[in-house]
């Protein structure tokens, strides 16, 4: 499982009674850029919530980074968890709080480092996501697209080994949704990040996505996986097809 960054196995999710999704097996590799696609209720939120260690499956076993991680103790689920980043759909930035402060904060939290050393670093991250000179500006004063870039600066800042993305380009413009695709790519190449999306936006699936699953309403779990572009010249199904094809028939 050396070449895995994440493993499901026979996942079943539900909120009491009603099962959203059962027998889901995946296997996002290191260095993917793996997409969660689907119709809406598919379920795509709750396998992220799943993955990321915020809700504990019905049934079946989560390995991240080598690790059954609902099988860990707490402290070692917070030491698994430290090597993944999330962006959320809003970026998630602490309003009260500058972008430098809102990327000091995991490093302030989770390591020893100097003042020197974390300011360093912030102004580091927020040079990698292109907002070199922003530090002090509080979210209300930049763009959403500047927002996002520095929601995923602070996401960085531990250097994760996962990154999860939820829905990044919601709110966006065509043009800021293209930059963050673009940036998403260069941290996945020059850092070996892996990172797994949840999105609908048909442009960035097949200019991002190397490796994905299709969650299928109809059959409450995966009906498909694999490079969306493949996906797409042969479909394994019509749901597949409808969604990659924008709506086609």
């Amino acid at each position: 499982m050396e070449n895995i960054s994440i493993k499901g196995e026979k996942i079943e999710v539900a909120y009491g009674s009603n099962v959203l999704m059962r027998d889901v097996d995946f296997a996002v590799n290191k260095g993917d850029v793996f997409i969660i696609m689907g119709g809406s209720g598919c379920g795509k939120s709750s396998l992220m919530r799943v993955m990321t260690g915020l809700k504990e499956p019905a049934k079946g076993k989560v390995f991240v980074l080598g690790k059954n991680f609902y099988a860990q103790d707490d402290e070692n689920k917070k030491l698994i968890m430290q090597n993944c980043g999330i962006l959320y759909q809003s970026g998630a930035l602490f309003s009260s709080m500058t972008l430098a402060e809102n990327i000091a904060l995991p490093l302030q939290e989770y390591t020893d480092y100097t003042p020197k050393m974390i300011a360093d670093l912030v102004e580091l991250k927020l040079a990698l996501v292109g907002l070199k000179g922003y530090g002090d500006f509080y979210p209300s004063e930049i763009s959403g697209g500047m927002k996002k870039r520095a929601g995923l600066a602070r996401a960085l800042a531990l250097d994760p080994k996962i990154l999860y993305f939820d829905e990044p380009s919601a709110g966006l413009d065509p043009v800021s949704s293209k930059l963050l695709d673009d940036l998403i790519l260069e941290i996945n190449r020059s850092l070996g990040t892996t990172i797994v999306v949840i999105t609908h936006e048909l442009s960035s699936i097949f200019a991002i996505g190397n490796n994905s699953v299709f969650l299928d309403v109809d059959v409450k779990g995966i009906s498909a996986r694999g490079n969306p572009k493949d996906l797409l010249k042969n479909p394994p199904n019509q749901n597949v097809f409808r969604f990659l094809s924008g709506g086609r028939e």
